[in-house]
């Protein structure tokens, strides 16, 4: 019979002094001596207890706290865990890690959020949108309800009226965390931007050849191929320099800066134009803020009119942490603002401005056919028929509008031979026409017509028509080119008892409104560019 010593189970108290009896390998029966072997396992136990006891009372008589090392005892916990036992996993991995729970961190955002979203004419809508729901998501969802013509240019404004700024939300951005960031007053716009990604297209009109660093190190020749990769590349991303006005923190006046914007943050020069680290210091960096126009007008005593504002992404209504700027002419404020983004979000505006193209492929839920807003009550009919039917496709429904056009003007021009009342009298319907067009906008103010047109994008070919303010008569057409604004007159004459409208003199002249916006969608005449987008507004 082969004995083994009971106080081999003591071995995990590990106490250096312990001193374990001998125990015979394996002998007989007649070897064995029972009295030594119960002596000596008593003595073993009552060596422990007062160990145990000196030990319970050295912790008493010292009564101060232990630092517990848990990375050391885990691991000795992980060393000592016996291999043919697999490791348990931790059921709530989020409550180990409070940077990555929405519980500890209170970012904890709800499955479904209200949003209201108001047009430019005080109408508001309410939806009921996904945590996860971009800004290009709700924009297609409000096209589909509000049966705008969608034509990927709506966006999402970030509009606050106390602080006097706005900026459009990027496509990608989430709208219930932009709203959680904001402000009670502050609110979201539904309006158009054509100049959201205007600058993949024609890059050197919105990047001046001597406010790009790299431009100035190069022969000249910068083909727009090369200067938009330069751009998305993260490690070839060119700086852009030139002089700004800064605000001073608490004071009404403003000191002209010469300033580098790099992916790293917005830096000003201490000593003129220098580049020297030591003469640069960080005025703002770009992760945590987002670019801002300024809505006031020279509310804040700036030098121009060009204003722009950095503001930081936590900030909500505190004019303190605002870094206000100012730039010489409109061409640099919409370089340092399309940089901003660039450089903040880099490849992913590009992925936005191709998702456009990928969807065509791939039809969205709300890419159904849809009509302009100014024909929310109208809807395209075919009596060609014996019972009348809606046209959904809008292409034939563009088709048609464009022969019943032709035909009206063959049918009305037939009357006037014939002798019968002209249809063109000045009270007729060709001076009342053009009004359920999107590009009109009736009797509006010269200025109101700048801030439309600053507010959709300042690209070329962006155009409305309004009453001229000084003819009764009279029509203006105000067109975009090259960011700067101009205005057309349009004159009507009358020839053979017949009323025209010219831009030009009466050089070329036009039956209706919407005969001349045709025309000059198609030819670019006197003017400097083709009309390509009418300035829109949308009624909720």
């Amino acid at each position: 019979m082969i004995f083994y010593c009971p106080c081999h189970s003591l071995s995990s108290y590990t106490l250096p002094h312990l001193s374990h009896p001998t125990v015979p390998p394996a002998c007989t029966d007649d070897d064995v001596d029972l009295e030594q072997l119960v002596n000596d396992m008593n003595s073993s136990m009552e060596s422990v207890y007062s160990t145990q006891a000196d030990t319970h009372h050295h912790m008493l008589r010292q009564s101060q706290p232990m630092h517990i090392q848990a990375v050391r005892c885990l691991q000795e916990e992980q060393h000592l865990r016996p291999a043919s036992l697999p490791a348990i996993p931790n059921p709530f991995p989020e409550l180990c890690s409070p940077a990555g729970s929405p519980v500890l961190n209170g970012s904890i955002l709800p499955a479904r959020t209200i949003v209201k979203v108001w047009s430019e004419d005080g109408a508001g809508k309410v939806v009921e949108i996904p945590a996860d729901m971009t800004a290009r998501d709700v924009c297609q969802l409000l096209v589909y309800k509000s049966h705008c013509v969608d034509d990927n240019a709506w966006t999402l404004v970030e509009h606050h009226p106390i602080l006097g700024l706005e900026r459009c939300l990027e496509d990608h951005e989430l709208v219930v965390q932009v709203q959680a960031s904001m402000s009670s007053d502050s609110k979201f716009l539904f309006r158009k931007n054509y100049a959201k990604y205007e600058f993949f297209r024609n890059p050197l009109n919105f990047f001046p050849e001597q406010m790009v660093a790299w431009c100035q190190e190069s022969d000249g020749s910068i083909p727009q191929s090369q200067l938009l990769q330069n751009f998305l590349n993260s490690s070839s991303c060119p700086e852009i320099q030139g002089y700004l006005c800064l605000k001073e923190p608490g004071r009404r006046s403003w000191k002209k800066l010469y300033m580098f914007l790099r992916r790293s943050g917005l830096y000003y020069s201490t000593k003129g134009t220098s580049k020297e680290p030591r003469h640069l210091q960080l005025l703002s960096d770009l992760e945590d803020s987002n670019i801002f126009t300024i809505i006031t007008g020279r509310k804040h005593n700036a030098p121009t009119d060009y204003q722009f504002c950095i503001k930081p992404s936590k900030a909500r209504s505190d004019c303190k942490e605002l870094k206000m700027l100012c730039a010489e002419d409109e061409q640099s404020r919409t370089c340092w603002m399309t940089a901003f983004r660039l450089l903040k979000y880099g490849i992913v505006l590009y992925q936005s401005y191709n998702v456009p193209q990928q969807r065509k492929s791939n039809l969205s839920p709300f890419s159904a056919p849809v009509r302009s807003v100014s024909e929310n009550s109208l809807v395209a009919m075919d009596f060609s028929g014996r019972t009348g039917r809606v046209i959904d496709n809008p292409v034939e429904a563009q088709s048609a509008a464009l022969e019943e056009g032709q035909t009206w003007r063959k049918r009305s021009q037939r009357m006037n031979v014939l002798g019968s009342p002209s249809p063109l009298h000045p009270s007729s319907l060709s001076t009342v026409i053009h009004r359920t067009q999107v590009w009109f906008h009736g009797r509006i103010m010269r200025e109101e017509a700048h801030k439309m047109i600053i507010q959709q994008g300042q690209v070329d070919g962006l155009f409305l028509l309004r009453d001229s303010q000084s003819n009764p008569k009279a029509f203006v057409l105000t067109l975009c080119h090259h960011q700067k604004i101009k205005h057309f007159q349009i004159l009507p004459c009358e020839e053979d008892g017949q009323v025209f409208f010219s831009l030009d003199d009466g050089a070329t002249k036009f039956t209706d409104l919407i005969h001349l916006v045709e025309f000059y969608q198609l030819n670019r005449g006197v003017l400097p560019c083709k009309l390509k987008h009418p300035c829109t507004a949308v009624a909720l």
